[in-house]
């Protein structure tokens, strides 16, 4: 059976992340994942690598199926999950090509399916949304930037001004529209998680002028592709041993009414 200790959920242009992977179809008891997973060897680690958005970017951010993507991982033996996405900016000291590690999340989806949890009483802790130990493998990078709440929004649009701005006068960092449910979902499947965010514009109430178009994110991030991927293999070998993480520990002494594979 094909297994993995580490995955990569690639976002917008992450396409392939793997040279000569095996392929594992993407059923699930939760629907079919975005894309078939496929898994490789990088610095001596069984990565997993899923495209968020399918192999051609068909899916749009509120069709993902997260609960399908999320379980289908952790059914591989996956327990650290690192997250590239694409991302704007509510803060002018983080100009596009910026990259930059969260530590907060704020959601503000509002269609999408949260949980695993279908009954009985099981409540998540999620005071710290991201993985305290991922977080700071990946700032160890000179290239990285440590800290910063990010507003997850429903999307497919982007915001108006007005809502930028409002996002920005709150002390947000960074907007985008992937992020929730999914760090939740990695949470309940008790696997650490942390998001890999790429600035690829600066959001439309903190910068005069034209609003973020598609096609601008999409270059920007295509620019910084390889960044990210250099980033994602420099920290890959050096990740810490999960056991023991309270990303997954917080259930431990709980009867959850959901399967982890």
């Amino acid at each position: 059976m094909t297994t993995a200790e580490i995955a990569v959920i690639g976002g917008s242009g992450f396409y392939t992340f793997l040279a000569d992977p095996e392929r594992v179809d993407g059923h699930t008891p939760y629907g079919d994942a975005s894309a078939p997973v496929t898994v490789g060897e990088v610095a001596g680690r069984r990565v997993a690598f899923l495209p968020r958005h399918g192999g051609r970017h068909e899916l749009a951010p509120h069709t993902i199926n997260y609960r399908a993507n999320l379980w289908l991982l952790r059914s591989l033996g996956v327990r650290q999950v690192l997250a590239p996405c694409a991302v704007g900016s509510l803060n002018e000291a983080l100009g596009p090509g910026s990259v930059v590690v969260p530590d907060q999340l704020v959601d503000r989806t509002s269609r999408r399916t949260g949980s695993f949890v279908e009954s009985g009483a099981v409540h998540l802790p999620f005071a710290d949304p991201y993985c305290e130990r991922l977080g700071a493998a990946l700032g160890r990078d000179p290239r990285v930037t440590a800290g910063g709440t990010m507003v997850v929004i429903e999307g497919p649009r982007f915001s108006t001004r007005a809502e930028s701005r409002s996002y920005a006068a709150q002390g947000f960092a960074l907007i985008n529209m992937t992020g929730a449910p999914e760090a939740a979902l990695a949470r309940e499947m008790r696997m650490c998680y942390s998001a890999l965010a790429l600035v690829t514009d600066t959001d439309a109430g903190v910068a005069t002028g034209e609003g973020v178009g598609q096609a601008e994110v999409f270059a920007m991030f295509e620019r910084n592709i390889e960044v990210l991927k250099d980033i994602l293999v420099s920290t890959i070998g050096d990740l810490p041993d999960p056991a023991g993480c309270t990303c997954s520990t917080w259930a431990d002494d709980l009867e959850l009414t959901y399967e982890v594979p």
